[in-house]
């Protein structure tokens, strides 16, 4: 028999349309490895390791992984520890012929790669493959070879390379047998005590849960341009932690909807999958996008206020929409997008709060945290990034609450105001006394007063910015 083949796992964790698994499986037996990489001596997240959240989300999806893999005949490898080390002593250990992985743009996956082509030497290969992408992003520049910072050209560009290559089934697989693995509960990826995930089960992590997803989507695809910003609606694929953990290939998706949908209809979500490339775009451009503006310099004089932010984090700012989506991240560990910039602009706009801290909250909350897109939100929505709105659009909560009919939404997360009719729920600080009594409403009491007056912080904000130009201008 020839030499194992090593497939190394990262964030995609499924068995088909994988580029790496079927070469693995075309060359020899192969032994499949996911290596829990933390902050750790020669490890290389840095501040960025994975955050709660998401955990609760591997853990699932790691035994979902396993449980497909042993239909198939064989079994999953698990190892803690920094990739740059147990990926070549896993090497080693089975005899590799060769290691075998999915390209990712993350800056520890370039790390980690370095660390084990060192290790390994030339003798044994680090293979990498196209697969979690729709188009490598180094592969959509300018005629010039530059990249693209601005999204509208760059899509205009990477249109010319798509679709994707048609997604292809698991491939048949002989399994090498060896292999030591951690015990998957031994790594404590679940909450202990308090256990704060009980409103996860709205999801099913795994491969055959992203399918099912998929396939759930299809039955409002045809309405997303519209239904994608009314928060009130199932109107989202809620495809993105089945995406950031790659438990189903972008190209699935893509081929999927353009296949079901006449070209007008699925525009609008394909063109949102674009912008899923795009973020990692920009994280290949600006590794540090996480942590850096992308405009240099663009650094307001951010207040220091730690009961602010976390009334922002528990939900109780006094401002419906953006307590609702507060109180459903915490709850389900994702948030309505739309929702996702009106809390973020109230944030950084209105509370005048570092967007970093807001960023930080959404990594260790969301079960789809992705570097590249989590740094691309927020610092479109600061207008400190490449691609970005301008600084003085600040998200109005009271009237993108009512204009995308967030009403029901608000009842659902925000009980407290239940009673309150459509027309006033949007700002109960705002209806008659006699209604709010009749509602059960008693502001300061069953509910805050708002934290931060509107027409006040959006003064405040613009006033830091134009003091930040002209600091900058002198």
């Amino acid at each position: 028999m020839s030499a194992p083949q090593l497939v190394w796992f990262r964030n995609d964790l499924r068995l088909a349309d994988h580029a790496a698994i079927r070469a693995a499986a075309a060359a020899g037996p192969v032994a499949l490895l996911y290596v829990f990489d933390e902050v750790t001596p020669g490890g290389s997240l840095g501040s960025w390791a994975m955050g709660a959240a998401q955990r609760w989300w591997l853990h699932h999806s790691l035994t979902a992984l396993a449980r497909d893999i042993a239909a198939h005949g064989g079994r999953l490898l698990l190892r803690r520890g920094a990739a740059g080390v147990i990926v070549p002593q896993v090497a080693r250990e089975i005899g590799a012929a060769a290691v075998h992985v999915l390209h990712h743009v993350e800056p520890w996956a370039a790390v980690q790669e370095a660390a084990i082509k060192a290790d390994l030497g030339a003798d044994l290969p680090l293979n990498r493959y196209d697969g979690a992408f729709l188009i490598r992003p180094s592969q959509v520049r300018q005629d010039n070879g530059a990249p693209y910072k601005v999204f509208t050209p760059w899509w205009r560009r990477a249109q010319r390379q798509l679709p994707p290559p048609p997604p292809r089934p698991a491939p048949m697989m002989q399994f090498h047998a060896g292999g030591k693995s951690d015990d998957l509960d031994s790594w404590n990826l679940l909450p202990r005590t308090p256990d704060w995930s009980g409103g996860f089960g709205i999801w099913t992590p795994g491969e055959a849960g992203a399918a099912a997803r998929l396939k759930a989507f299809l039955d409002v695809a045809a309405g997303y341009d519209v239904a994608r910003n009314l928060p009130s609606q199932e109107g989202t694929s809620r495809l993105s932690p089945h995406l950031a953990m790659g438990e189903i290939s972008i190209a699935s998706v893509w081929h999927t909807i353009a296949d079901v949908l006449p070209a007008a209809a699925a525009e609008p979500f394909l063109r949102e999958l674009g912008w899923r490339d795009f973020a990692a775009n920009m994280l290949e451009i600006f590794p540090d996008h996480a942590d850096a503006p992308g405009r240099p310099g663009f650094e307001l004089a951010w207040r220091d206020a730690p009961a602010d932010l976390s009334a922002w984090q528990r939900g109780e700012t006094g401002y419906p929409i953006v307590d609702a989506g507060m109180r459903q991240l915490w709850a389900t560990g994702w948030m309505h997008n739309r929702v996702r910039m009106i809390a973020a602009s109230f944030l950084t706009k209105h509370l005048l709060i570092d967007w970093r801290l807001g960023e930080r909250w959404f990594w260790d909350c969301l079960v789809d945290a992705d570097l590249g897109a989590n740094a691309m939100g927020w610092q479109w929505v600061m207008g400190s990034g490449a691609e970005s709105a301008p600084f003085y659009r600040i998200f109005a909560p009271v009237t993108q609450s009512a204009k995308f009919g967030a009403a029901a939404y608000i009842r659902r997360w925000v009980p407290e105001l239940a009673g309150m009719d459509d027309s006033s729920i949007h700002a109960p600080w705002e209806a008659s006394p006699l209604l709010r009594s009749a509602a059960g409403v008693r502001l300061g009491s069953t509910y805050p007063l708002p934290i931060v007056d509107h027409a006040a912080g959006r003064a405040r904000a613009l006033a830091a910015h134009a003091a930040m130009k002209a600091a900058d201008e002198g």
